[in-house]
């Protein structure tokens, strides 16, 4: 199948009350991998990469890879920009193919915000792409961009932010942050369904690494569209390598890393899609 849109697949998560499953992805294995695990499950699947993921591969060799992997299988696959940090990083992933796009506006005050957002959703809209982005400060560190304290959001704000801007989907803080946590995380899972009840896009929980099952499934009960997965992938990908290393020191050949960092990877993603509640509902 060819490359789709967020937008359908997040709909029908809404209306179906579950999440679709957004996994972050660094190089080809991991795309293979998370592709993989989407159609064993028959699972709806969006693969992001970051901008410094991107500063690292470029926006064209990644919607390459992702692109070559979806005409594989018979899943929807959505490939989105995660936290883009401009107006200029947005357009240019548009550019490139990307078929879904997150500009990331949380650091700006509530008005600059919703402008560089509106801004992204003029111009990717008029090419059919629909629009993450976030209110609110999710805490730890994505990228460079690191937060010291949570800031959730205001679910006024939230409605007045998502009718100023026309985003499709909105990205919400209730006390997650990026990385593994420090300590067990105090979530405000009740602002879900506070913000639930007054916006009317779809909803997205970043920071989901390393919560437990239980919070995942609540926060989808009250109205989570999409959940962002990141840290535990890079760690599963890695730990799998090492592991490999320590038991077959002689071992040279990168197709081997390859094997069990992509099998290690693919047993995470499914794990994570069934949380979600998305395995079997792709179309």
């Amino acid at each position: 199948m060819s490359l789709v849109t967020s937008e359908k697949m997040l709909l029908d998560a809404q209306k179906g009350g579950y999440a679709v499953g957004a996994f972050n992805v660094e190089n080809m294995e991991m795309v293979k991998a998370v592709i993989s695990a989407a159609e064993e499950l028959h699972a709806p699947v969006m693969l992001q990469t970051t901008p410094s993921t991107v500063k690292y591969g470029t926006l064209e060799t990644y919607f390459a890879m992702v692109a070559a992997e979806a005409k594989k299988v018979s899943v929807p696959v959505c490939l989105h920009l995660d936290h883009g940090s401009s107006f200029e990083v947005a357009v240019q992933a548009v550019k490139a193919g990307y078929t879904s796009v997150m500009i990331d506006g949380s650091g700006e005050n509530f008005d600059e915000n919703i402008a560089v957002s509106k801004r992204v959703v003029d111009v990717a809209k008029a090419c059919g792409i629909p629009v993450e982005a976030e209110l609110g400060k999710v805490g730890g560190k994505e990228d460079d961009l690191e937060t010291e304290a949570d800031t959730n959001t205001d679910p006024q704000q939230a409605k007045e932010f998502v009718e100023r801007t026309g985003v499709s989907s909105l990205a919400i803080a209730i006390g997650t942050a990026h990385g593994f946590y420090a300590g067990t995380p105090v979530l405000d899972k009740k602002r879900v369904s506070e913000i639930k009840k007054v916006v009317s896009v779809p909803l997205v929980l970043h920071g989901a690494s390393g919560l437990s099952d239980e919070d995942v499934k609540e926060c989808v009960q009250r109205g989570i569209c999409k959940v962002n997965f990141a840290t535990e992938l890079r760690k599963a990908y890695t730990d799998a390598g090492k592991k490999l290393a320590e038991e077959q020191p002689e071992s040279f050949d990168p197709k081997k890393f390859g094997i069990v960092s992509m099998k290690a990877v693919k047993e995470l993603v499914k794990g994570r899609m069934r949380v979600c509640g998305c395995d079997g509902k792709a179309e």
